[in-house]
């Protein structure tokens, strides 16, 4: 752990650190001395738990998202119903986001980090409890009420990462932290694309199935039980000590000296922010309806094959988490936020056109293949939008603005699957997927031609 050494209050200030972290410094006036009064600073080593314990959280709330759509012909025979149904099991998560957004974040900034994880965790124990129970064809009312439960869950949790990272983190760290808190996220997606295939065979006797639902529900529960006590026992609001100077300044302003609404307000009318919730939205639209629908997607061209489809979206996800954790570490040391965006945006409508045009092959090898490389730049432009949307709108809090960016994301999520599935219902997988393609090249051109100029964060 490092302390920042107190050398009065408007000296200039050296920082001893160990091998952890670089230099740091604080913005001066013109004659050397620093803007804002020096305070003492402290990176504390149980950060690193912090951020485990929420990663846990996320994964156990994001595999529940998936545990029904990656056998969704399997849950359309067992419940007998439609697709769209299935389908909705999944777009419930993005439907209850958007209208529950905003008091959520208004609760974050007035209560504070612990206890927006602790009613999130929550929220998902009780509905994972609640689909225990639902292990019955006539039990889809009551699965999707449980469903429901844990998607109120999601609306506390994904605006977090970026919070999390600059409460506890120092500075030369922030993007790499928050890259894994989204990587929590992430693992818990591959778990629910690799997981429900292995433990709800495609059997035709139904009283097996139902032993087979079961096992999985009881077993999300069980986790998502440990889960939340470990967040009640374990998880802290803020260390002792800001880490960092920029957030000794933010704990010296008095609740008087913010607004909710006036933030809101600002960030509104903040242009470049706006056209980076509308790109976020597109690309992370597109993502949330090929998981959502890849199941459909692959056995529509390689029949009986659940068990693949569960793979080749591990797949992506697994190269999603090592770009992610490549354009954290790279932001860090760079701090190039617009142009790294533009390139894994170019290269994520690049991967989704392989992707598209080469899913009919034939040959799984080249599904893994192109799924791997859309993956690595579609899943990995994720914490990139965090960090782009705190750079370009600081000092805003950053669960507003990452709040914001997730409610486009759901919007664009229930609108994009819900449009790719009935194109795939009438011409097919290829025009599915060339439909969102199209959304992806709006949004490369949008990011490219923008002139997007990030306010300079207090560097400490």
């Amino acid at each position: 752990m490092e302390r920042g050494n107190e050398v009065g209050n408007y000296h200039q200030l050296k920082v001893e650190e160990d091998e952890e972290d670089g230099l740091s410094t604080v913005p001066s006036a013109p004659d050397g001395s620093p803007l804002f009064p020096l305070m003492e600073t402290r990176l504390y080593k149980r950060r690193w738990l912090m951020l485990f314990v929420f990663g846990t959280f996320s994964m156990s709330n994001a595999f529940m998202w998936l545990q029904y759509s990656i056998i969704s012909n399997i849950f359309v025979r067992f419940y007998g119903v439609n697709a769209i149904c299935v389908d909705w099991l999944s777009m419930i998560y993005f439907l209850t986001y958007i209208p529950l957004i905003l008091p959520v974040t208004w609760f974050l900034d007035n209560r504070g980090l612990r206890d927006v994880v602790v009613v999130g965790s929550a929220f998902n124990c009780i509905g994972a409890w609640i689909k225990t129970s639902t292990a019955h064809p006539d039990m889809f009312a009551v699965t999707f009420l449980g469903q429901f439960v844990c998607s109120v869950g999601t609306v506390f949790l994904l605006g977090i990462p970026s919070r999390l990272a600059s409460l506890w983190f120092g500075q030369q760290e922030v993007s790499t932290a928050c890259s894994i808190g989204v990587l929590g996220n992430q693992v818990g997606i591959a778990i629910g694309f690799l997981l429900p295939p292995i433990l709800v065979p495609n059997v035709d006797d139904v009283e097996e199935l139902a032993y087979h639902i079961s096992v999985m529900f009881y077993i999300t529960a069980g986790v998502a039980t440990l889960i939340f006590v470990l967040v009640v026992i374990v998880f802290q609001e803020k260390p002792e000590l800001p880490p960092s100077q920029a957030q000794a300044q933010a704990r010296s302003l008095s609740p008087d000296q913010y607004s909710y609404k006036a933030s809101i307000g600002r960030l509104l009318c903040n242009k470049s922010f706006m056209l980076m919730v509308l790109t976020y939205g597109l690309n992370v639209g597109c993502f949330y309806a090929v998981s959502t629908l890849l199941n459909r997607m692959i056995t529509e061209q390689y029949p009986g094959e659940e068990v693949n489809a569960g793979r080749i979206g591990l797949t992506i996800v697994i190269a999603g988490m090592v770009g992610s954790l490549i354009c954290g570490i790279w932001m860090d040391k760079t701090k190039t936020y617009k142009q790294t965006t533009f390139a894994v945006y170019l290269l994520t409508f690049i991967g989704m056109l392989v992707y598209s045009f080469t899913l009919n092959l034939g040959h799984m090898w080249v599904v893994f293949l192109t799924a791997a490389i859309l993956g690595f730049f579609m899943t990995g432009y994720l914490p990139l939008g965090f960090e782009f949307a705190v750079e370009l709108t600081y000092p805003e809090s950053e669960g507003t603005s990452s709040g914001l960016l997730n409610c486009s994301a759901q919007l664009f999520g229930i609108i994009f699957t819900i449009s790719q599935g009935k194109i795939m219902d009438k011409w097919g997988t290829l025009a599915g997927n060339i439909f969102l393609c199209v959304f992806l090249l709006i949004g490369t051109i949008l990011t490219g031609r923008a002139h997007l100029t990030s306010k300079k964060a207090i560097s400490v």
